[in-house]
Formats: structure tokens, sequence, C-alpha cells
């Protein structure tokens, strides 16, 4: 795949879709929208309104978005379902994943790109754990992640220091695979352990967070801890499941060879 290109840093971004999905982000959207076109120039966006209830999908298709509309509040694994259809369908070869609430830093995705080239992987996740970074949890939600951490590190059998982290750049063909099944509960983590059982690879890469631009997280710290147990139970269910051969790397590469001599993804 060519990425090399005329936007910033020399990158042609054309080829790759920015996936935001929103629940009630009016306020949010419109400085993101904007970063993302300084930032990633020439990228699709698509905004997921999860059934909001405010303007969200007004405001999206102001600042120049694809609407995607789901009929009423389904979560975030659904929504990025729905726009990781969109990104198959309309031949997108990456696919960007960026919050809504202002967190995920656009310009950052440039680090995320550099590693998917450097590591062949399917999958470049931003770590929030870095230093110089805004990103700041409690002491409390920090300890649960780093168990929830070790113990994916460990059914993955590849290290994971961020587990829960959204910023995410995939290729299309790992989108293929989520197409058949992605968790709807607690996608990220699950989402890991689910590709590496598929035969996929990922790559961690520090960058830059923010704190939320708008609104306040719902997550206490008995919210945390309870959310915890709950993905470690998935996870443990998750090893039980027979993996679909249909949505494996081996599989979904086969096809796309195939689907190459009749022609080529978008920025090809």
């Amino acid at each position: 795949m060519d990425m090399a290109g005329g936007g910033r840093n020399g990158r042609d971004w054309r080829n790759t879709l920015v996936l935001v999905p929103a629940f009630n982000e009016e306020e949010s959207l419109p400085g993101l929208l904007q970063e993302i076109r300084e930032s990633l120039p020439g990228a699709g966006v698509a905004v997921v309104d999860d059934g909001s209830q405010d303007r969200t999908a007004a405001v999206a298709r102001a600042g120049g978005a694809t609407v995607l509309r789901l009929p009423c509040n389904m979560g975030v694994g659904p929504a990025l379902q729905a726009g990781m259809r969109w990104a198959v369908e309309e031949e997108y070869e990456l696919v960007l994943r960026v919050d809504a609430d202002g967190q995920h830093i656009p310009a950052e995705a440039e680090k995320l790109r550099e590693a998917l080239e450097r590591e062949g992987t399917d999958l470049a996740i931003g770590t929030r754990f870095v230093d110089g970074g805004e990103y700041r949890g409690s002491w409390g939600r920090r300890a649960v992640l780093k168990a929830l951490a070790v113990f994916l590190s460990a059914i993955c059998r590849k290290r994971t220091d961020d587990p829960t982290s959204g910023f995410w750049l995939m290729t299309r063909d790992l989108a293929e695979c989520f197409l058949l099944h992605y968790p709807s509960d607690y996608p990220e983590p699950e989402a890991v352990a689910l590709l590496r059982r598929q035969g996929f690879d990922f790559t961690e890469v520090p960058t830059r967070f923010r704190t939320r631009k708008a609104g306040d997280s719902s997550r206490g710290p008995w919210k945390t801890v309870n959310f915890a147990a709950k993905v470690f139970l998935a996870l443990f269910v998750d090893r039980l499941r027979t993996v679909d051969k249909r949505g494996s790397a081996a599989e979904i590469r086969r096809r796309r060879k195939r689907r190459e001599a009749g022609g080529r993804g978008k920025g090809a």
C-alpha cells in the first residue's frame, strides 16, 4: 500500500476514514472536526450518531462529515461496527477511530500510522500513559487498568499497557474481521483478545491525550471496579468460544488477493 502523498508531513490521508462514534456530543464536535480537517487533510470523516437527543447529527453535517444514524442508543460497539461497515463498503484502506469527547488528538494519528508501517501489524493503539500527556487518572483507576493489562497480556501472549484505549488505527483487513464479530459491552479489551485469536497483531504507541472537552466521565471509583470485574469475566468467557475461520487473518487476506485483481481501494 502506497501511503505517500502531498498532505501534512508528506502524508496522503485520502485512503483513511476517520470514524467518530458520538452520543450527545454537539458541544465537542465542531472543534474536533476542524482539528481533523487541519491535521489529516483528505481523510474521509464519518460520525456515527448513536441515538443522540441533541444536535449531534446536524453539527456533524455542518462540519462536513458523513453522518450514520443509529435508530436508538445502542452503545459504542454497534456504533463502531456500523462505521467499519461503511469504511469497507467505501473501500477505505485504513480506519482511524477518534472519540468525540476531544480526548484523542487527531495530529497524533501520524504516530499510529508510522507504527503501522514500521511494524507491519493490522492495528496501532495509542496509549495514554506517556510523559508529557494531559491524561490524569486516579490511582485507583490506574491500578485497575494495570491489573486488566496484565491479564489481557497473558491471554494474548503479547504485552499491552493500555487495554481500554480507543485511539485506534486499523487496516481494512481487520475492519472486515470486525464486521463478523465485534464486542458490544467492553469493546476495546475484548476486541484486542479477539483479533489475536483470529491471527491479527497489534502494536501500542505512546501518544498524547487530553482531558475531555465537554461533559464528565460517568465512571467513578466503584463503577471502575465493577467495570473491570465484568471485563475479566467477558474475557474469560471469550476464551471458550470457537474461532470463526471466515474472519481469520489468513482467510481475509486470501479474499483481498482475489479482490485486487478487480480493482483497488481509495488512495491506491
